[in-house]
């Protein structure tokens, strides 16, 4: 251990020197050991991934624009690969750990991410990216606080409480991988939900009567939307994957896959132990689970019905996410006030519209964006692009509006755009289920959302005005949803379907935001100690 805090100590010390430092962008060191361990988050035994012995992983602590020095040191007996859901990686998708950016991590081997929080803040969560690893574990969150002169928009509650809630599988993750997705075939249903690693009433949240408290919930699960509530609490909406929002009050949340919110809780009921309750939603079974909200003086525990949730009411869930509305004047990660952004009045350059499909394709079951069903490449697309390797992708083999016909195709799909570049995405949905979209590398504007077919005339009623800005969205059964975003991250970027499964079998792509001037001011250059693979392997990153 000695050796690999010398180790983060010298990377700290290589980056001041390349790329300066000053007392605002202080740097954080952490050493991460990957490793099997038996984990029993529904009673049975399992083999999950651990990070330096902890499941969930530890908690990422930072403050807005600061640097991460996280070295990762992976001893399983797999390749690993991590990634950081929301984190934008400003000029530096190097460093976002996605298969189609980053070479995994070798069995016995290291690899030190070089992560600057760059004007964020908010509430985020890191997960294994490579080989369906998200099924076993290796998932954290992630807190971005405020610099201390950048005022919050509410007072310092007493204390911070992060939930990671999701669907769970008591199926080792290699079966699910080998035995249904390899095979063509889709996920059985999920045997449970946890919260925290946890299954039913195994999670404890402490609360002193009269105080007030921060709740930083993630869906950091595989298939399933949920629900969250806490029995005779109300729950005060401020931050929504790094946007503060007006502070509207709640009784239940819908949270969707790959989604994390930040509710205000006041402990102002008499002392007693309270549920604190994880649902699905628009799922065939309806799966529940609970910890507990302990008040430090309590004398009895929790008792009475679980309180009520929704579980397939569509509306409920689209009427709350138009209720969900940005802050026009706080201030975000800098002082000025979030609404001196004026989204609306800024005219999209192109519209590009994705259709989710469920095709068959050579007799196995696929997912699809346009038609066109993700191939992972043998050498990874950002190593490709900057090393200008042939026959690893084609720009443009992804068309940006939906042909016709349900058929699909095997492509590795990537998405021209130009740096700058103001765009209008619809996200449009036939199928039955609700769907969940991620940009990497942005935040985009959520326009609005409805049910049927997305046309011209839907923008009459879209929000222009105080609409919140996040990274991962929901599409409602045979609905729409259309967000704004500026292209100003130059880098190769994942744009997937939050549903780990459709994920895995081909709902995604590449967006490569390309900039001609090939600057540093536009884009960091490849890290030096960049992983090279596949026809990558022998090439040279950069001297120091």
């Amino acid at each position: 251990m000695r050796e690999c805090r010398i180790y983060c100590l010298c990377i700290a010390l290589v980056l001041v020197l390349v790329y300066g430092a000053n007392g605002e962008d202080p740097y954080k060191l952490l050493t991460w050991k990957i490793t099997y361990g038996d984990i029993y988050p529904l009673g049975v035994k399992q083999q999950g991934i651990l990070i330096n012995n902890q499941f969930p992983g530890p908690q990422i602590d930072a403050v807005t624009n600061m640097n991460l020095v996280i070295s990762v040191f992976n001893y399983l007996s797999e390749p690993f690969l991590l990634s950081w859901d929301g984190i934008q990686q400003r000029r530096n998708s190097w460093q976002d750990g996605m298969p189609g950016t980053n070479c995994p991590i070798l069995p016995g081997r290291n690899f030190t991410y070089n992560i600057q929080v760059k004007d964020q803040i908010g509430s985020f969560f890191y997960f294994p990216s490579f080989l369906f690893h998200k099924a076993a574990g290796g998932f954290g969150g992630i807190r971005i606080w405020s610099r201390p002169k950048i005022p919050v928009p509410f007072p310092n509650p007493a204390g911070d409480h992060t939930v990671l809630a999701g669907d769970w599988f008591k199926t080792n993750h290699y079966i699910l991988r080998r035995y249904f997705l390899e095979r063509g075939q889709n996920l059985p249903l999920p045997d449970g939900l946890l919260i925290n690693g946890r299954g039913w009433n195994g999670y404890t949240f402490n609360v002193e009567p009269g105080k007030t408290y921060r709740f930083r919930i993630s869906n950091v699960g595989l298939t399933a939307s949920l629900n969250f509530r806490i029995q005779g609490h109300k729950m005060k909406l401020v931050e929504v994957e790094g946007s503060h929002t007006l502070q509207n009050t709640y009784d239940a949340l819908d949270i969707h896959l790959g989604q994390s919110y930040s509710v205000l809780v006041t402990a102002d009921q008499p002392a007693k132990d309270y549920y604190v309750v994880v649902s699905s939603r628009f799922t065939t079974k309806i799966l529940t689970t609970t910890a507990i909200l302990h008040y430090t003086n309590s004398r009895q525990g929790v008792s009475g019905p679980i309180p009520w949730g929704p579980t397939n009411q569509v509306a409920w869930s689209l009427n709350q996410a138009r209720s969900i509305r940005w802050n026009l004047t706080a201030s975000g990660p800098r002082p000025n006030p979030q609404g001196s952004y004026h989204y609306g009045m800024i005219k999209p350059a192109r519209t590009i519209m994705l259709a989710n499909s469920a095709p068959w394709i050579n007799g196995k079951q696929r997912y699809a964006v346009n038609g066109v069903s993700y191939v992972p490449p043998d050498t990874p697309l950002k190593l490709a692009d900057y090393f200008n390797i042939p026959g690893v992708f084609n720009l443009g083999s992804i068309p940006t509006n939906p042909p016709g016909g349900n058929g699909g195709y095997l492509q590795t799909s990537v998405m021209h755009a130009n740096f700058r570049e103001f765009v209008e995405i619809i996200f449009q949905n036939w199928e039955d289920s609700v769907q969940s979209w991620h940009i990497d590398g942005y935040s985009f504007f959520v326009l609005g959302m409805d049910g049927g077919q997305w046309t011209q005339a839907s923008r009459a009623r879209y929000n222009l005005r105080d609409t919140v800005a996040r990274s991962t969205v929901q599409v409602y059964p045979k609905s729409w949803t259309a967000i704004s975003v500026a292209l100003d991250n130059v880098g190769m970027w994942n744009v997937r379907s939050q549903n780990w499964a459709r994920q895995y079998l081909g709902q995604q792509f590449y967006m490569r935001v390309y900039s001609p001037a090939h600057s540093w001011r536009d884009e960091l250059p490849i890290p030096r100690n960049a992983i090279l693979c596949g026809r990558a392997k022998g090439r040279h990153t950069r001297p120091l």
